[in-house]
């Protein structure tokens, strides 16, 4: 049922029908007074100076943008720094040093899969999961970190910051509910835009191939994947950050007589210790040189 009602809302939200236009339109006054909300919101919120360079990586729709994969190019090519996010998926509360510059501190349970992964990707840099991003930020600090990037970050107006804006493509602009949009861009608001395939670019490395593959995979709009997939025997589709049974993937494997799961490093993290035979759809990208530029000026790096 909620597998269902996820991928009903992300064809609602980046494809949607005849029927979930009209009901869009039915919600527009809610989404005028949610985002009258957030506009109230970022009015009343007072910018905070936490001793320590931030640099905020969002976007302003519900959903996958890319935010992962550039984090992860953004943050590797800087020494003492650390990466903060929320941790969505993750079985735990509060704030939790996930790696330390050095050791993987906890299981991808109490993590959740996108600090996991870059616990595994980005080996230079200290990794934490916080709901208050402020305290992620402070105890990165302690740690030794001199420049810190936020995942997930453009609403957090109350910490000074450098903030990238993902833009991404939808028919409807309307904010929640009757759209995908959580915020605007603010008039007064700076923010840097930025766009997958003009300011930074995927490159997917097939590891591990075998002849016969399914793919499994939990990420948002999973059919991001399409552009970028050998040939399969199935695609299997599960919610964003899913927590996978290693029965419901030996099933797969049996049904279609696979040689191996495809997957993604972001469901590589969950499986892995499964022991299946795994194919990796691993992705990085590669980033426009001026975007390193604007981070270099604003953390006063030559």
């Amino acid at each position: 049922m909620k597998k269902s009602l996820v991928f009903w809302v992300e064809s609602y939200f980046y494809n949607p029908n005849t029927l979930q236009k009209s009901f869009s339109i039915f919600l527009l006054p809610l989404s005028w007074i949610y985002c009258l909300v957030m506009f109230i919101r970022y009015k009343s919120s007072v910018e905070e100076d936490l001793g320590i360079k931030v640099i905020g990586v969002g976007n302003l729709n519900v959903g996958g943008s890319g935010k992962t994969p550039l984090v992860s190019a953004l943050a590797q090519n800087y020494e003492n720094a650390a990466i903060v996010l929320r941790g969505y998926g993750r079985d735990s509360q509060g704030l939790i040093v996930v790696y330390d510059g050095e050791n993987i501190l906890c299981d991808v349970k109490q993590s959740g899969d996108e600090a996991m992964m870059y616990a595994h990707k980005v080996k230079s840099a200290i990794v934490i999961v916080s709901e208050n991003r402020k305290l992620g930020i402070l105890r990165a600090k302690e740690m030794g970190a001199k420049v810190v990037f936020l995942d997930d970050a453009y609403s957090k107006h109350d910490i000074k910051k450098l903030d990238f804006l993902i833009e991404v493509d939808a028919l409807n602009s309307s904010c929640l509910p009757s759209g995908p949009f959580r915020e605007r861009l603010w008039k007064a608001k700076e923010a840097t835009i930025v766009k997958d395939g003009v300011d930074f670019k995927r490159v997917v490395e097939l590891k591990d191939k075998c002849d016969k593959m399914s793919l499994v995979t939990a990420i948002a709009r999973p059919q991001r994947l399409d552009e970028f997939l050998p040939k399969v025997l199935s695609k299997n589709y599960f919610e964003d950050h899913y927590s996978f049974t290693k029965n419901e993937l030996e099933d797969v494997l049996m049904r279609d007589g696979s040689d191996s799961l495809l997957v993604t490093y972001k469901d590589f993290v969950k499986v892995a210790s499964f022991g299946l035979p795994l194919s990796l759809l691993d992705m990085h990208v590669e980033v426009d040189e001026k975007i390193y530029e604007k981070i270099n000026n604003y953390v006063g790096r030559k």
